[in-house]
């Protein structure tokens, strides 16, 4: 009596197609609620974001071998600053979110960006990039339509590009080590040719190192601002041999987000000069 072996077994063409039609289908549904609760919406971005789900919190800094300036960084979120308190404080420079993408402007970016100048602090704006909308030439003639330019005034600082994991979705923003590479030269030279001036650089060395492959060719021109809550901001990205800024925080007074500049008050306005 024959055998009949059994072969692989072949799916028919209908469920292949309701398959493909269930696939397709749930990419175009809404987000479920647990889904929607870990995605935070567009805009809500700003400096920092990302630094304690991908690099934590340490001890705070210890005191360093220079002299130090206090600054803080604010945005949207953060509503009216009380400018006065801060200045008491020993702050005397700070940076204000003015745009992310080319679809958000801070609505508190008047009284934050100049509350701060009233006070005496020397001010400046920076940009939440999102490589994944639009090209950095794009983003950055937005920032500077925005709030982002540059004045000799010696009281306004360059823009800051602010660069970081992704609150939106993936990590890189979906771009290899070499676009994403392009895609800041592409701002960085955008608004230098609109300012005059070379953008400060914000961002961690982790996320630098994964979605730059840690190119070291933008140090020569862009200052550098590091991101990390520890005693010591740690190993800079590639190219840079030290900090002009660093975010060492997320829980300060007053505001949350404190940082140093690495250098006494004249090399703030040593900066802001050009």
């Amino acid at each position: 009596m024959p055998v009949h072996r059994p072969g692989p077994i072949r799916p028919r063409p209908l469920a292949v197609l309701v398959t493909a039609l269930l696939a397709a289908l749930s990419l175009s549904l809404p987000l479920t609620p647990a889904q929607a609760a870990t995605t935070p919406s567009r805009g809500s971005a700003h400096m920092g974001m990302g630094v304690l789900a991908h690099d934590g919190r340490g001890a705070t800094p210890t005191s360093a071998a220079v002299t130090q300036t206090e600054g803080v960084d604010v945005s949207g979120h953060q509503g009216n600053v009380a400018w006065s308190t801060l200045y008491g404080s020993g702050v005397r420079w700070a940076y204000t979110k003015a745009t992310e993408g080319t679809y958000y402007t801070n609505p508190y970016f008047a009284q934050q960006y100049n509350g701060s100048y009233n006070v005496g602090m020397i001010r400046g704006a920076y940009h939440f990039a999102t490589p994944d909308t639009t090209s950095g030439a794009t983003q950055a003639s937005y920032f500077v339509s925005h709030g982002g330019g540059w004045s000799r005034d010696g009281k306004t600082l360059p823009g800051a590009l602010d660069i970081e994991w992704n609150p939106y979705g993936a990590e890189c923003y979906g771009k290899t080590a070499s676009q994403m590479v392009s895609w800041i030269a592409d701002f960085v030279t955008t608004y230098h040719s609109l300012t005059s001036r070379y953008p400060v650089i914000y961002t961690a060395t982790s996320w630098w190192t994964d979605c730059t492959g840690n190119y070291g060719g933008f140090a020569a021109n862009n200052p550098l601002w590091i991101a990390r809550y520890a005693s010591a901001p740690g190993t800079l990205p590639a190219g840079w041999s030290y900090y002009t800024m660093w975010q060492y925080t997320s829980s300060g007074p007053t505001v949350g987000d404190h940082d140093k500049f690495n250098g006494a008050l004249d090399r703030v306005q040593a900066l802001a000069n050009g």
